[in-house]
């Protein structure tokens, strides 16, 4: 098995739904003898440029160990669904457990207030 982060960006519309689309993905990559290492939910944020007229996107980050075969099951899943507006899978080397730095940004904020 191989290691992967992805990240995908949901439209905007399907936010309510994020809880859906995730359980979604990860019954696939369970069902293909995956693991998660790392799953954060980003949240709605601003994007670098619009896409399809849109300036806000939700953001998913998922680090995972699976075949090749389930990546190419995702890739097809995130091609056809409308709620996925761009992602991109990444391998890479080992597993990572650690919270991103998006997540600690976020962490110090709370901790300031």
């Amino acid at each position: 098995m191989r290691h992967y982060e992805i990240i995908f960006m949901i439209h905007p519309d399907y936010s309510e739904k994020v809880s859906v689309i995730i359980e979604k993905y990860k019954k696939i990559i369970h069902h293909n003898s995956g693991i998660i290492h790392r799953l954060e939910d980003w949240g709605r944020r601003q994007l670098a440029y619009p896409i399809n007229k849109l300036h806000k996107a939700h953001y998913i980050l998922l680090n995972i160990e699976t075949f090749p075969k389930t990546i190419s099951l995702l890739e097809t899943d995130f091609r056809f669904n409308n709620a996925v507006i761009r992602n991109i899978i990444i391998s890479v080397k080992k597993a990572i457990n650690e919270p991103s730095p998006v997540i600690k940004l976020k962490e110090e904020k709370k901790d300031k207030k």
